[in-house]
């Protein structure tokens, strides 16, 4: 079995990749820049064991037809990137760019391969989607509007490769502390706009929610890859999926015009909480 991790420079990619090579599995680790590749293959080196590490940016037309040609049973869609600030702040180049890595680019390196996998009858994609696909937090819209937009295309894929023998599943990770949520917070940084017009000063925010040690999702990732685990969605930590259902059905009754001139309780935790702030 081979699988292509995207992503894998850092953060779950990294270490998702890693941890299939280190059960014997066929790992090829796509990193978006080549800085990335010496850093993993010197750690690869470290743990002993075989990773095939390629540039591979899913944004980047060359670099998908290259991945087309790779022949992989498992395709995990992990590379992807979030940008933070206020739905009515947010520069439309920063909006682009984040559908750009986390949708666009992954359905267009998804037709290519998973075209290869019908050939075949046989195959699984494997969306690293989030709880952020699942439900919205302030600050956090063009992120989550990606992702919301990766559990259609999975949804949809699903059904539609059914026939072919192809599986699809989504990985749904909440709030884990591994600088991603933190970095979110700090894209404002880079906006090229004019400060005067914001309606929020991102100096004085941070990510709004207590966050959780990675281990469950590596552990999932590899039993969703490998088929230890045969749920369609995924959800960790398993200790939020009823707070994430009981956020889903409260849009059902949820008042447009409720609590008019009040500041929402997550936007205030954005002002109160410190960065990093671990469960």
């Amino acid at each position: 079995m081979k699988i292509l991790v995207t992503g894998a420079g850092t953060g779950f990619g990294y270490e998702v990749a890693l941890r299939l090579a280190e059960k014997g599995l066929e790992v090829i680790a796509g990193v978006e820049i080549v800085a990335q590749v010496h850093a993993l293959e010197q750690e690869a080196k470290r743990r002993g064991v075989a990773l095939r590490i390629e540039k591979l940016d899913v944004t980047h037309a060359g670099d998908r037809l290259k991945a087309a040609e790779w022949d992989v049973d498992v395709l995990l869609n992990n590379a992807g990137i979030s940008e933070g600030g206020a739905t009515v702040d947010i520069p439309a180049e920063n909006l682009r760019r984040q559908y750009e890595v986390n949708v666009i680019g992954p359905l267009m390196l998804t037709q290519l391969i998973a075209k290869k996998m019908v050939l075949k009858k046989r195959g699984k994609i494997v969306f690293m989607s989030s709880v952020a696909g699942l439900t919205a937090d302030p600050f956090a819209g063009a992120y989550s509007s990606s992702k919301h937009a990766v559990e259609a295309i999975a949804e949809a894929m699903s059904l539609e490769l059914r026939e072919f023998g192809i599986e699809v599943a989504t990985v749904n990770p909440g709030p884990f502390l591994t600088g991603f949520n933190d970095r979110m917070f700090e894209t404002w940084k880079t906006w090229q706009d004019d400060p005067a017009t914001r309606l929020f000063d991102y100096s004085k925010l941070a990510f709004m929610h207590e966050q959780y040690d990675p281990e469950p999702v590596f552990e999932t990732t590899i039993g969703v890859i490998t088929g230890a685990l045969d749920t369609y969605r995924n959800v960790e930590p398993k200790q939020i999926i009823d707070q994430q259902r009981k956020q889903m059905d409260a849009a059902w009754t949820r008042k447009s015009a409720e609590a008019l001139g009040t500041r929402a309780d997550l936007v205030q935790k954005a002002y109160d909480i410190k960065p990093g702030t671990p469960v």
